[in-house]
């Protein structure tokens, strides 16, 4: 028996079947059989389902709108991170487009509808934002084209649960239904700043959300997670949801994890030299890590590649210019000077380094990449080493990250130039102040400068004692500890363009803002007895000075009380 219902007109009542009620709804109604006719419309399952252009396109568990993960599309050059999905639809039928998007200029469209094609856009948005629109199909149409891009030049954009909103044109997923609640949540590991989490795997899900005393922390696709920033020696409480397209399941049951004591800093001696090791020929002694003099305690790899993700760098070892230095051999050399009680880390920046930090994405790219450096070769640590200016909030929280993944062990040093370095208004001097706390050394360049003020307002020109004593005490005065002080300089006159002085000289600077002796004719109003020491450019200059600098400097260095 066909459904039947009644509409009143005037005074009189008509019997209509459901066909012609449905008929009467206005246009662009959704009736019941409505559906998303879009398949993966949330990311969950990777970009299956999706093509995007040029390789455009991820997937990310931050930002998300709903769900795990979301697409993440970055223009570049003459390509817009197009991604596009073919859904089958109904003729002759109303359907709206819809999808969520956040970051830079982002369209929304669909091609090939036998009617009009439509799109809508929005310019860059910190935020979700919703794009809707809406489109007919021709009396022939069975499937369409619908897209989503960004725009030439702008920053990448992000794109979630997207749907095609109509009658079933039969090639929908079924409906999922949420997940079950997770089982078996234990404690892996921990650390004095992380606890790691497993579970077993629900069936459904398609991922999973972490919550740290009721507050979600991160989300996943696997079943297990580490959660970082922690503090040492608490306990904390974890719980994880299972979840998919259609919702989020109950938290499980909770289990607590206790951090451990934080350990020991990086193991450095009270005073130390820190050298950088060229890895490519500039005309001084090609070494290998293995030739660099002993004297040196902390090795500054120079330097790290940036690439074409904002803010993320890499390391690509010049084995052709070294005359044939191996990947492996390099990886070997790294672990014998750490067995030498030597650090080695990787320096970011230089004269030529076009690295940028300006905004959460790329510090967030920063941290991860360097992190995954330190992995790979096993650095121990960063040098910021950024001539070109540096962005204080986002190099700090690209730091502070840095930090949470890789513990107390971190080895940070910064070597800014004199100018960077002259208040604490500016940048770089902000950024060693915000990361105190983390902060291994700063050896400030007192090179390649000209005059500059000292901590008493006078004038000083570089290559005397005068220049590194009074410079020197515009930090050590303005809120850096002394052990995080350094004297940076050249080690032969090749080796930069002015301001070399002779090893004796940094060695009076040493013994001045030490021991109050040696100074020229400014004196500092205290002495510095826990200054860490001196940093030169570079280890291959030293060597094509018959190793000069680090014979004199380090064994002072070193003798320093």
């Amino acid at each position: 028996m066909p459904l039947v219902m009644s509409i009143r007109s005037g005074f009189r009542v008509v019997a209509v079947t459901a066909a012609l009620a449905l008929a009467l709804l206005p246009a662009g109604h959704a009736s019941a059989a409505d559906v998303n006719n879009a398949k993966n419309a949330g990311f969950e399952s990777g970009l299956t389902n999706w093509t995007c252009s040029a390789n455009s396109g991820t997937t990310v568990s931050s930002p998300v709108h709903g769900g795990a993960t979301a697409l993440k599309a970055t223009p570049a050059g003459q390509d817009n991170a197009r991604c596009t999905q073919t859904v089958a639809v109904r003729p002759g039928s109303t359907y709206t487009l819809s999808a969520w998007v956040q970051g830079g200029y982002t369209y929304l469209g669909v091609t090939g509808t036998g009617t009009t094609d439509v799109s809508t856009w929005t310019p860059d948005s910190s935020s979700w934002k919703q794009l809707s629109t809406t489109f007919t199909t021709g009396a022939s149409t069975t499937s369409v084209t619908v897209y989503t891009h960004g725009w030439y030049g702008q920053a990448a954009y992000y794109a979630d649960d997207l749907s095609v909103y109509g009658p079933d044109g039969g090639g929908t997923d079924p409906s999922p239904t949420i997940p079950g609640t997770p089982s078996g949540l234990s404690v892996s590991a921990t650390t004095s700043t992380s606890v790691s989490l497993a579970w077993n795997t629900v069936s459904g899900a398609s991922g999973y959300n972490v919550y740290r005393n009721g507050t979600k922390v991160t989300a996943v696709t696997g079943t297990s997670a580490t959660v970082t920033g922690l503090a040492a020696s608490t306990s904390y409480s974890f719980q994880v949801t299972a979840t998919n397209a259609a919702g989020e399941s109950p938290k499980s049951a909770a289990v607590t994890g206790t951090t451990t004591a934080t350990p020991a800093g990086p193991s450095l001696p009270k005073h130390a030299v820190t050298g950088y090791w060229q890895n490519f020929d500039n005309g001084a002694t090609v070494q290998k890590l293995a030739d660099v003099q002993s004297q040196y305690d902390i090795i500054a790899v120079a330097f790290a590649d940036a690439t074409s993700t904002p803010g993320a760098v890499t390391f690509n070892l010049d084995s052709a210019g070294l005359g044939g230095y191996t990947v492996d051999q390099f990886k070997a050399d790294i672990r014998a000077k750490q067995a030498a009680g030597k650090k080695v880390i990787v320096s970011v920046g230089g004269e030529r380094g076009t690295v940028t930090v300006n905004d959460s994405a790329s510090a967030t790219n920063f941290a991860n990449s360097v992190y995954s450096l330190m992995q790979t070769y096993g650095f121990d640590g960063v040098d910021i080493d950024l001539e070109n200016g540096l962005n204080a909030t986002y190099m700090t929280q690209a730091l502070r990250s840095l930090s949470a993944k890789a513990g107390s062990s971190l080895v940070l040093t910064m070597a800014p130039q004199t100018i960077d370095m002259q208040s604490t208004s500016n940048a770089y001097f902000q950024t060693a102040l915000n990361v105190k706390d983390i902060l291994t050394v700063v050896n400030m360049q007192y090179y390649n400068s000209g005059s500059m003020l000292g901590c008493d307002g006078k004038v000083y020109s570089q290559g005397s004692v005068d220049f590194l004593t009074a410079l020197a005490c515009i930090q050590l005065e303005g809120g850096l500890a002394p052990s995080q002080v350094g004297l940076g300089l050249p080690a032969s006159t090749r080796a930069a363009g002015s301001g070399y002085v002779a090893p004796s000289v940094v060695n009076s600077a040493l013994d001045c803002l030490t021991k109050g002796t040696g100074c020229g004719s400014f004196k500092p109003s205290r002495t510095y007895p826990d200054l860490r020491g001196a940093m030169t450019w570079s280890t291959n200059w030293d060597a094509t000075a018959g190793n000069a600098w680090s014979n004199a400097v380090g064994p002072h260095v070193h003798g320093l009380p």
